[in-house]
Order: structure tokens, then C-alpha cells, then sequence
């Protein structure tokens, strides 16, 4: 069985009932006993309970679990035509299952270490979506510094106990993978089957996990759940990754749930590799015998469990006690006429505009006579026009960086960890 598997132990809360550990791995071996002789499924159960059964149950035939960016039909017939003889597990396939009442085992066959159990695509926020491969080795490193990091933070976390975890980041993203999924299977914790995204759903799904809870979430939908004014039970930890937290709203969400925020630094790349406590600290901590090495595009990123050294698009300052913070990436500098500006810091200071709610500056394909990309940008600021978006921005921004066009729009085209993939900025700007 699975380390810290334990067979009797509460698992997974879904429909309002609890599942043993011994009671998934049934539901797991059942299905696996079902499955096509595939090298490779795509995993599309929306269902977290759902996912979970299905990635078990693809570890005990072998396959490989293949993680889409996206569940369009366009994305999906792109990354099955990358893996032929591929097939798709979604939740109408799980739900037939029915439990075996006399299963063969009520374990999983040892996993190599060096075994790929997962091929995991990138967003696309900065171009095409490339694929990730992911072995068992790695996830489980992974999964144990994760675990020590979530525990450390909160007294209520300690060693003997079992949190119950609620996420609102779907398994298919790395990070809901990481936290969602593996973090249940390897760190000893309990999870729940469903995925909320409003913030009474939320509130709804830990009131259902006794305590100690942990939220798995986003920057995007944690601003949501302090501006609704909802109530939340207890909260021992909150964790948040897929785009930075500004420390006010870690800070305001600490005092509005009396809890602690951990924000955690990874890709798809590298899995995580440090955290934060966002509310007091600026700088990162990576992982024990994580090495980060400046690089020309980059940073390299190094670790045992890897099977290569990677290397990112973040530009870290490196502090000499081994902490780091990120002062941007590669491709969201830009310069024009000998000056520099940060993506980032541009779209920051248009989403302060008061009465702008939502939004991004990106430098669209078309180029200017000197060859720069010309920079656009999407605001989402009922009530206001984009003259007096841009006007309100140029007390703020040197005229080189003026994003133009400014295009309002009723909402960005965020996906379901809150990220921007490029083609739908791109698409955006022309509706």
C-alpha cells in the first residue's frame, strides 16, 4: 500500500460520505481491471474523487496519465494525436465502476522510482503548451517536502494528525496535482471529492471535512472569498501558487480566517521548489537540496529527484543565505528606446486604478518599424471608459509603455487556476 496508506484511515470525503483508504483502493483496483491495454489515458475527470480513482488505478496498469493544459476538443485531439493509442478517462467512464467485493489486492504494485506516471502540459501563458514528463521518484520527494513545509507552518498540522483538504484548482494543473492529489495519496491527509469555485461552495465543502482544514487555492479566488464577506469554519492553514499573492492579501486573509497563508514557487517544470509565508516574509525558501544557478535566460534549477536541471524564466536574486526573491521573468521585460519595464509592474499599476477590477498588459505579435512588439492590454473596469483607463495610467507609467490598445472587456479570459493563456489575450484584442 501506499506510505502512510493507511488502509482503515478516513481517505476521501464525496456525496456526503466518507471513504476509507481501503475503500478507494477497492474502487481503484475495480476500475483498473476495466481499463483498455493503453500506454497512456488523458485524465479528464472534472470530479476530484473521480481523478483520484483514475490515477490510481492507471499506476496499477502502468499507464501513463496524461494532463492536458485544457479540456477543449481542439487541445484534447492535439495531445492525443502527440500519444497514439492514448484513450480518454472522464467521469461518466469512472462512475460505472462498480466496487469488486473480492478484490485481488488492496495495494499497489511497487512503482520504480524512475518510472513516468504523469505527463503534465504547460499553461500556454507564455506560448505553446509543452509537455512535462514526471516520475514516481519525483513526485514523491516532492510530495514529502511539501507535506514537512504545510505541517511546519501550523501547530494544528503536527505529525499525528489528519488534515482534510479542500481545493479549488483542478487536479490536472501541476499544483493541483501536487497538493490535491499526491499530498492525500503520500502525506497521510484527507481530501475532498469535489472542486468549489464560489465562495459559499467553499465554505459549503470545508464545513463538510472535520477539522484541521487546509485550503488549497489561487490569489484569484481567495480575493473572492474575502470581498464576499463569507464565513469559513476553521482554517488551520491556507496554501496558495499558480500566479503571485500580493502581501496584503495574504496578510488581510490570515485576519479575516485567523489562519496561516504558505505560498508556494513551482511550475510544471520543476514541480515546487520553495514557500513562503507571504504575510511577513518576501523572500522565498527553497527546499533542502534545491540549487539555483543564475543563467543567461533564467535560472537553473537543480535537485536530486530530477532528471535534469531546468531551467526557468524567472529572474531570482539570490541572497546569501540561500533565500531568493524573483524580480521578474525574461520575457515580461521590455525595452523601448533604451528604457525597461516589467509586464508585471505595468499591469500592476493598471489593475491599482481604482475602478479597474481585473487586468493584463502583453505585447500582442505585431512589431513596430524598430522591430519591438507593441504592448496591449485588457482592463475590466465597469462604469469607465479606456480614455479614461489610459489617462489614469499615463500618471503612472512613461509614455513608451502606454499599453496600446487598451481594450475593456467584461472579464479576462482567466482559465481554471486563474492564468492568461496568450492565444485568448491575443483572441480578446480583436472581439
Amino acid at each position: 500500500m501506499l506510505p502512510g496508506f493507511v488502509r482503515d484511515r478516513a481517505f476521501l470525503r464525496s456525496r456526503g460520505a466518507t471513504r476509507s483508504a481501503g475503500q478507494f483502493l477497492t474502487l481503484a483496483h475495480s476500475l483498473a481491471a476495466t481499463l483498455p491495454d493503453r500506454p497512456a489515458a488523458l485524465n479528464l475527470c472534472e470530479r476530484r474523487d473521480n481523478f483520484l480513482v483514475a490515477f490510481v488505478a492507471m499506476l496499477i496498469r502502468g499507464q501513463v496519465c496524461l494532463l492536458p493544459p485544457s479540456r477543449v476538443p481542439a487541445v484534447v485531439n492535439e495531445v492525443m494525436a502527440e500519444h497514439p493509442g492514448s484513450y480518454v478517462l472522464d467521469d461518466a467512464f469512472v462512475e460505472h465502476v462498480r466496487p469488486d467485493q473480492r478484490p485481488p489486492s488492496l495495494a499497489l504494485p511497487a512503482i520504480p522510482s524512475d518510472r513516468v506516471v504523469v505527463l503534465g502540459y504547460t499553461s500556454g501563458s507564455t506560448g505553446r503548451p509543452r509537455p512535462n514528463p514526471k516520475t514516481w521518484g519525483c513526485f514523491a520527494a516532492c510530495t514529502a517536502l511539501n507535506s514537512s513545509r504545510l505541517r511546519a507552518a501550523s501547530t494544528a498540522l503536527g505529525e499525528e494528525s489528519l488534515p482534510w483538504i479542500v481545493a479549488t484548482v483542478p487536479p490536472q494543473h501541476m499544483y493541483g496535482m501536487e497538493l490535491s492529489v499526491l499530498l492525500p495519496l503520500l502525506g497521510g491527509m484527507g481530501i475532498h471529492g469535489g472542486r468549489p469555485l464560489y465562495p459559499a461552495d467553499i465554505a459549503s465543502a470545508l464545513a463538510d471535512v472535520p477539522s484541521p482544514r487546509i485550503l488549497v487555492s489561487t490569489p484569484v479566488h481567495l480575493r473572492a472569498l474575502l470581498e464576499s464577506g463569507v464565513d469559513l469554519p476553521e482554517i488551520s492553514a491556507v496554501v496558495s501558487a499558480t500566479a503571485p499573492l500580493p502581501a496584503e492579501l495574504a496578510s488581510a486573509i490570515e485576519w479575516r480566517f485567523g489562519t496561516v497563508l504558505l505560498e508556494y514557487f513551482g511550475s510544471t517544470e520543476t514541480c515546487i521548489v520553495a514557500s513562503r509565508r507571504t504575510a511577513v516574509d518576501d523572500a522565498w525558501n527553497p527546499y533542502p537540496q534545491v540549487r539555483l544557478q543564475p543563467a543567461e535566460d533564467g535560472t537553473q534549477v537543480d535537485a536530486p529527484w530530477f532528471t535534469a536541471a531546468v531551467t526557468l524564466q524567472d529572474v531570482l536574486e539570490i541572497r546569501a543565505d540561500g533565500t531568493f526573491t524573483v524580480r521578474g521573468r525574461n520575457a515580461d521585460m521590455v525595452e523601448v528606446a533604451g528604457k525597461r519595464a516589467s509586464l508585471a509592474d505595468l499591469t500592476r499599476r493598471l489593475a491599482s486604478i481604482p475602478g479597474v477590477a481585473d487586468a493584463v498588459v502583453f505585447q500582442t505579435d505585431d512589431a513596430d518599424s524598430t522591430a519591438v512588439r507593441r504592448l496591449a492590454a485588457l482592463a475590466v473596469a465597469d462604469g469607465m471608459t479606456a480614455a479614461a483607463v489610459l489617462e489614469k495610467l499615463a500618471e503612472a507609467v512613461d509614455p513608451a509603455f502606454l499599453p496600446r490598445p487598451l481594450v475593456l472587456v467584461p472579464r479576462l479570459p482567466r482559465n481554471e487556476v486563474g492564468k492568461l493563456p496568450r492565444e485568448q489575450l491575443l483572441a480578446a484584442l480583436k472581439r
